[in-house]
């Protein structure tokens, strides 16, 4: 998030907190109750873990929801076929490393960063070095510790084509082989 109180999602990453607190609401939050009231039967609360316990899901649970709503109201979503000419937020990024690496990432916001699924927030050191970048272009990375390190941009490409193109292949390799290969037969 930027200093304006926006939250930048990827349609994708907004959808999952839309799920999330779906979930909140309407499973997790009647489970909670129902703990609480399961508590409350055991008698005196002064002394009842339980019901101390069922609060404190209950607190992490309403503060969750809050957090979740909030989020969702202040999001901006991130197209990557609309982002501009000038921002690479919500593209796939193939980046080479001075090692020989190759890697590609997907550049998102902060809420939906996950490293180690391959998305990366634009205000991460990488993040940030490749949200302007061009393909070709050598990009120097500035860490937090004031190390520098370049890796070069091999391939930008927004989502929506990326999934176009994996779908024509698909489609190609399907229409080459037979029909009867996709046949089920009866035992």
């Amino acid at each position: 998030m930027k200093g304006n109180g926006k939250h930048h999602l990827t349609p994708e990453g907004l959808e999952n907190l839309k799920r999330e607190l779906n979930k909140l609401k309407n499973e997790d939050r009647k489970r909670v109750i129902e703990s609480l009231k399961e508590a409350r039967a055991q008698g005196d609360l002064s002394e009842n873990a339980d019901y101390d316990a069922a609060r404190d899901e209950q607190a992490r649970l309403e503060g969750r929801i809050k957090e979740l709503e909030e989020i969702i109201k202040n999001s901006i979503i991130i197209d990557s076929s609309t982002a501009g000419l000038n921002s690479n937020l919500g593209k796939l990024i193939t980046v080479e490393f001075q090692n020989g690496t190759k890697r590609t990432f997907e550049l998102v916001g902060s809420l939906e960063s996950n490293p180690l699924g391959d998305k990366i927030s634009n205000e991460s050191p990488l993040g940030s070095a490749l949200l302007h970048a061009k393909q070709g272009e050598d990009v120097i990375v500035k860490t937090d510790t004031g190390a520098e390190f370049v890796v070069k941009v091999l391939e930008i490409n927004d989502k929506e084509s990326t999934r176009r193109t994996i779908y024509e292949i698909c489609s190609k390799i399907r229409s080459r082989i037979s029909p009867s290969y996709f046949r089920i037969k009866k035992i």
